[in-house]
């Protein structure tokens, strides 16, 4: 016999989140409808953990908006040895390095070959990173370049780095090795079962290997449904400005953004 799905008296609420709450029952069970739903969202987080980079899209993306890339990768071998060993994720393999070393490398001889009037070092250096869910860099980050660069058009900006089987600190010695000021990682999260897609910002200052979380600031779940990217944009540009100001990112520096409308610095 067919039991009728008991309604939840508070499910009007479920307007206002993506939530899991207010789903009903079906005698001692969830509906069938929920209880679908619910493994097809945990698919979809194991797919954005396992799914790679596609690095030769971004690379034509960035080049079709006038943006040169650099592609690099960290220790970890493969997408298994990155799950199990996260201190590798966080280290630059040495193919990687050289790779860094001789951009920097070439762009000190173009400014000196330019008569002085060049710059060898970014102020600022992006690096796209899949992290725990290449979905989201692969969906997010241009579009969130494209809002946010216009603001920064004070700031010498660096190649944009492609990092793949990459943790948050691997940013820090892809900043030092190329001498920027500040690096800022745009990352896939750590799916969850209503955000398989959601990127976080993490910026630091004078970027090196060895920087704790405590030297950096994170802006998270920016996507479409969650932190839009004007609004993710904003924020970015004021934190960099404060940052510059300050010479420091993490405990020193507040996020004042929503009560301050001077953007950039």
């Amino acid at each position: 016999m067919t039991q009728d799905v008991i309604a939840n008296p508070w499910r009007e609420l479920r307007t206002f989140t993506r939530a899991r709450i207010a789903l009903g029952r079906a005698g001692d069970s969830l509906p069938t409808d929920a209880v679908l739903e619910f493994g097809l969202a945990h698919a979809r987080a194991r797919d954005a953990v396992h799914e790679p980079l596609d690095v030769a899209a971004l690379d034509a993306a960035l080049s079709a908006v006038g943006l040169r890339s650099l592609a690099v990768k960290s220790e970890a071998r493969d997408r298994a040895q990155y799950l199990l060993r996260p201190d590798l994720g966080r280290r630059l393999d040495a193919a990687s390095g050289t790779t860094l070393d001789t951009y920097r490398r070439h762009a000190a001889e173009a400014a000196v070959a330019s008569g002085g009037g060049g710059v060898a070092a970014p102020s600022i250096v992006f690096v796209i990173a899949d992290g725990l869910s290449a979905f989201a860099p692969q969906r997010h980050a241009l579009p969130l370049l494209g809002e946010v660069l216009p603001q920064l058009r004070d700031w010498h900006v660096g190649p944009i780095v492609i990092a793949t089987q990459s943790r948050v600190a691997l940013g820090d010695g892809i900043g030092e090795r190329l001498g920027a000021d500040v690096v800022v990682m745009l990352i896939g999260e750590r799916p969850g079962l209503s955000s398989p897609d959601s990127l976080g910002l993490y910026l630091t200052w004078a970027p090196r290997v060895g920087r704790t979380d405590a030297e950096r600031n994170c802006i998270s779940n920016v996507r479409p449904e969650g932190l839009d990217y004007p609004s993710a944009a904003r924020k970015l540009a004021f934190l960099l400005g404060r940052a510059r100001a300050l010479g420091a990112t993490g405990l020193a520096l507040k996020d004042e953004s929503a009560s301050n409308p001077t953007i950039g610095g």
